[in-house]
């Protein structure tokens, strides 16, 4: 692909609005890029360690507007990522058929996200909150660090929900997590992939990072100062319905 062509040029446009719509809700796009270059035709080869960098670049953003703004407590972040970080390295350089698992985790997803857009009840800011069972975590951490492995994302898609579901937190602090669990997943699956000898394009990629930065920007400051829960609710829905569209495409 050019750097001048019409098609890198929607790519990076769709990257930038990518960035700012997971960067408010503290997930960090590896989904949301990987569906955009599906979409477009990019080399799949191509698609996993350049949504893993963007995603990085993302997450160190969010990481440092969320923790700024007070939402970021590591230590109830450390049980999910004992598992999920070995396994998230391993699961990246794992060479599987993925048609009948995108299939059903595209369905899941997509129940998922419109159980939630539909659901009437708000989840309150001020919500009490229960501890965090640490061998609970550890598992749950596992498994998602799996399913980033080996789809080439963060594993803010499965994280988010998980702390809602069990009101393990309230929403903008399960922001802040999921910019911890996305970067350290995204982080080491970068590495695991790298152990396969594939690589990106370099010119492109530091391109796409600078107009995710800026998006990330954006998203950051939108989901710390401007979005109420509710907002970031109907915002989280979306990004489960758009993320299992993806899966379900590249099922068929």
């Amino acid at each position: 692909m050019d750097i001048l062509s019409i098609d890198f040029f929607l790519i990076t446009i769709l990257f930038f609005i990518v960035a700012i719509v997971y960067s408010s809700i503290g997930h960090a796009g590896a989904s949301g890029y990987t569906a955009v270059m599906a979409l477009l035709g990019v080399s799949p080869l191509f698609m996993r360690p350049t949504s893993l960098i963007l995603n990085i670049a993302v997450g160190l953003i969010g990481f440092y507007r969320f923790n700024k703004a007070g939402l970021i407590e590591i230590k109830k972040v450390i049980p999910f990522l004992l598992a999920s970080m070995p396994i998230a390295f391993s699961a990246s350089q794992l060479d599987l058929n993925k048609k009948y698992f995108y299939l059903a985790l595209g369905l899941i997803l997509l129940v998922s996200g419109l159980s939630l857009l539909q659901e009437k009840k708000k989840i309150p800011d001020e919500l009490k909150t229960k501890n965090i069972s640490w061998p609970l975590a550890i598992i749950c951490g596992g498994i998602i660090g799996f399913l980033s492995g080996i789809t080439g994302t963060g594993g803010a898609i499965f994280f988010t929900p998980l702390l809602l579901h069990m009101k393990w937190t309230t929403p903008k602090q399960a922001s802040g997590l999921s910019v911890v669990f996305v970067l350290a997943n995204s982080i080491f699956g970068l590495a695991g992939i790298s152990q396969t000898g594939t690589f990106f394009n370099f010119n492109m990629t530091f391109l796409w990072i600078s107009v995710v930065v800026i998006g990330a920007l954006i998203g950051t400051h939108c989901g710390i100062f401007k979005y109420s829960s509710w907002n970031i609710q109907k915002v989280l829905s979306f990004v489960l319905i758009l993320a299992a569209l993806k899966l379900l495409l590249n099922a068929f």
